[in-house]
């Protein structure tokens, strides 16, 4: 009976891992990668060498003080990042001012009434809900943390009110590492239509999954404000710029734009 019990445990191994025993993994064969990604890639940051996408100029990078103190700025990275999502580099930069013009630290949010937290950060999307992850959050970030935010993506998707990509996001700006990709609708969008997924995704996370498994981890820095201003200006999710898009010839999706 034991017997039959052990046949039916399964042990998955990741690729390139074991136990070091001859004959015990199978070899591996030739990674998948997308078809002219690399040309794809090469066109696409001669189309960002400018830099003047709303990503560039008011993205989260441009939010914070810079002059204040490192656990400061650092909550201020993540705070940004939970205002950005579903709105616009540009309403998100705004409200990052106004709130730094107030003093932006994590005690001066929790002395803050929810009245006024709501309509300093107006109108960013769903702002009732943020200002209820925002107040939970902090508060967190406070008992917890010691007014620091968290360095692991575990323990940043724990907070209300943060996603993985906004904790990739966090541990690239604040602590200066890359623990992933940053998957947000512009990436998601882009790669898909460029083919760089082995199969259609639906959702970001998906597609992080896609692509960190055959893009080069010296890339997965530079990914996101790469794709995300080449989305704000070129490949726009309706009536996306192909005419004037340098990948036309060998872009997937261009036969249908």
């Amino acid at each position: 009976r034991s017997s039959r019990r052990r046949k039916n445990v399964a042990i998955a191994y990741d690729p390139g891992q074991g136990d070091g025993a001859e004959g015990t993994s199978e070899p591996q064969g030739p990674r998948w990668e997308p078809r002219d990604w690399r040309q794809q890639l090469e066109r696409i940051r001669e189309m960002r060498r400018s830099r003047d996408a709303p990503v560039d100029e008011m993205g989260v990078q441009k939010c914070y003080d810079s002059s204040a103190p490192p656990e400061v700025m650092r909550y201020q990275v993540l705070l940004s990042l939970m205002l950005s999502s579903q709105t616009k580099d540009q309403v998100t930069w705004a409200a990052m001012l106004r709130l730094r013009q107030r003093g932006l630290t994590i005690d001066s949010i929790l002395q803050m009434d929810d009245v006024t937290l709501g309509q300093i950060i107006y109108p960013v999307g769903f702002w009732r809900n943020k200002v209820k992850y925002i107040k939970q959050t902090t508060a967190i970030l406070k008992e917890k943390y010691g007014g620091d935010i968290p360095r692991t993506v575990e323990e940043l998707v724990q907070l209300p009110g943060v996603g993985p990509k906004m904790a990739h996001l966090a541990m690239n700006i604040a602590w200066d590492s890359v623990s992933g990709i940053a998957v947000d609708t512009h990436v998601h969008r882009i790669t898909n239509r460029l083919k760089w997924v082995k199969k259609e995704t639906k959702y970001p996370e998906e597609t992080r999954v896609a692509l960190e498994d055959w893009l080069p981890r010296d890339l997965w820095r530079e990914i996101n404000w790469l794709l995300v201003g080449f989305g704000q200006q070129t490949c726009l999710p309706v009536n996306p710029h192909c005419n004037e898009c340098l990948n036309r010839d060998i872009c997937p999706a261009a036969k249908r734009c």
